[in-house]
């Protein structure tokens, strides 16, 4: 959930779009396809790399951002360029904010290092949706320094003073959201120890790759990522979106999976009294569409019917559903099984952790024909959504959480000025937020660009502005919200009109000003920041975790 430029490193070379006609391209991976981005791996500790953003959709399911950007009310400049590029499930949030309705947005940052212009991505994230209206927390994952990173606790008090100052000098509001610490939030590890009942070792490992080697404050730190990722709705339930880099989705999909866990009630569709998973339910369903072609009584289709007319198809590619021959077969098994009870659809409430008061305050809240089972109950007259929002109401009014699973978007990785990682130990690759004005200036001149041998060819061939760090930095930063300035900027360089030194110039004298003036007001936030209710000391002691 945190999202560590610095230990983090990507060679991705993908520019963002200048405007909104050139994200598709960059959205597809801007150029061709690397070599082994068939096996695209997310490590959020690990120096992850992302090659092909396609096979984040393919693989992972993440939502290109482009389908859901129609519905964003004043979009960032991020999300218009394309550098915010996927989802996962956005939509909740960007309805809540059109309508005006309960929203949040929360980030964390590891403090290994100095804020940098990567950093300033998840900060700018932040304040966009808090301007928006959604309550905006942002986090120190101190915890997790320590524990995944070997940090110790004075190293991590250096640098969590200025990525708090960065964060205020660009604009959040900390009358209106909240900072915190990990290791201070008393409330967020009682809310990790409760979501750590419904974590397994078998996940760590399968999800994070852990081994008897791991420590266990590591893990614990997953837990505790989990607890933030879900801590804006300990109040009540409200759509939550968690701005990150495409290397952070293992926690964030982790925190999805223990917020249904974590749910009273299960609600899905069905259609008889058994039980159907998930992919056998979409083909029962168009089975249930097609009745006309088989059922005697159209109006009320027995099972066996139903399961007779699957089992004697040859192909199922006609209904809209892919399923498998596994599918199939389980599927009409369970029809045939049903014997002449009525195919109907209906709503399912299926008891996961409810008492036993609020199993029977669901009932009896539920209006209309229903049918009680022993671990379940059907009603035959609530929609999907209805159903979701009583067992909700249910839940809470019983002393349960509620979640909503919690959003995500993704935004790419920043190339290096060097032209391949952009890495702390590589000083020359990336411009701290705290860089001397001079010395960033210094940084981009010397920069690599994506520009040809030689000038000619580059008034006759253009420049490859989609392979060029000084570009992004137009994109990502210095052209703010002038879409038009990024748009020339491009234009101009893929025609050839511009040439890569006064490119450079101008961005040199872009990002100088831009420290200048964010350096400037983080002198003027300081005391602001003493005010605040957030501590900036730790008082723990010990060594890092595997220094013993």
């Amino acid at each position: 959930m945190t999202r560590d430029h610095d230990a983090r490193d990507s060679d991705d070379r993908a520019a963002a779009a200048p405007a909104r006609e050139d994200a598709q391209r960059l959205t597809d991976g801007g150029g061709d396809v690397a070599a082994g981005a068939d096996d695209v791996a997310l490590d959020p500790w690990g120096a992850s790399t992302v090659s092909d953003y396609r096979k984040l959709f393919e693989e992972f399911g993440i939502g290109e951002f482009d389908d859901v950007l129609p519905e964003v009310p004043n979009p960032h400049y991020l999300m218009r360029r394309g550098v915010i590029f996927g989802h996962r499930d956005y939509e909740p949030v960007a309805e809540a904010l059109r309508e005006g309705e309960d929203a949040a947005v929360l980030s964390g940052f590891m403090p290994t290092g100095d804020p940098h212009i990567g950093h300033k991505l998840v900060f700018d994230e932040i304040i966009w949706h808090q301007e928006q209206g959604a309550d905006a927390y942002a986090l120190i994952a101190d915890l997790e320094a320590h524990s995944a990173r070997g940090m110790t606790w004075g190293e991590i008090d250096e640098h969590a003073r200025d990525y708090l100052l960065s964060l205020l000098a660009l604009g959040f509001d900390p009358e209106e959201g909240e900072l915190y610490r990990q290791s201070d939030n008393r409330e967020l590890q009682d809310l990790a120890f409760e979501l750590g009942s419904k974590a397994n070792f078998s996940e760590f490992q399968g999800i994070y790759g852990f081994d008897g080697e791991t420590n266990v404050s590591h893990m614990q730190s997953v837990v505790t990522q989990m607890a933030d990722i879900l801590y804006p709705q300990l109040d009540e339930p409200k759509p939550t979106v968690i701005p990150v880099g495409p290397d952070q989705d293992p926690h964030v999909r982790f925190a999805r999976d223990l917020a249904a866990r974590m749910r009273f009630f299960k609600v899905t569709a069905a259609y008889a009294s058994f039980e159907l998973t998930e992919a056998e339910r979409a083909l029962v369903a168009a089975v249930y569409d097609e009745r006309e072609a088989y059922a005697d009584e159209p109006g009320r289709p027995r099972c066996e019917e139903a399961g007779a007319w699957l089992a004697a198809r040859e192909e199922l590619d006609d209904l809209g559903v892919v399923a498998g021959d596994d599918v199939r077969d389980s599927a009409v098994e369970k029809l045939e099984n049903g014997g002449m009870e009525p195919l109907r659809p209906r709503v399912r409430f299926l008891d996961a952790n409810a008492t036993e008061a609020a199993f029977e305050a669901l009932i009896e809240s539920i209006d209309g024909e229903k049918r009680r089972y022993d671990e379940h109950v059907d009603a035959f007259d609530l929609d999907a959504a209805e159903a979701e929002e009583l067992a909700r109401q249910i839940e809470l009014d019983h002393g349960g959480y509620g979640f909503v699973p919690p959003s995500s978007i993704y935004h790419r990785f920043m190339t290096g000025l060097t032209g391949g990682k952009m890495s702390s130990s590589i000083p020359a690759s990336h411009i701290s937020l705290l860089d001397d004005p001079e010395e960033g200036y210094d940084k981009v001149k010397s920069a690599t660009t994506g520009g040809r041998e030689t000038a000619e060819k580059q008034r006759e061939l253009g420049g490859k502005a989609d392979e060029c760090p000084v570009y992004e930095l137009y994109a990502y930063l210095l052209a703010g919200d002038d879409d038009e300035f990024a748009k020339e900027v491009y234009d101009e360089c893929v025609g050839g009109e511009r040439l890569c030194g006064g490119c450079k110039e101008q961005a040199a004298e872009l990002m100088r000003a831009f420290l200048e003036e964010h350096q400037e007001k983080r002198d003027e936030v300081e005391g602001l920041l003493d005010d605040l209710d957030v501590s900036l000391t730790s008082p723990r002691r010990g060594v890092a975790p595997g220094d013993e």
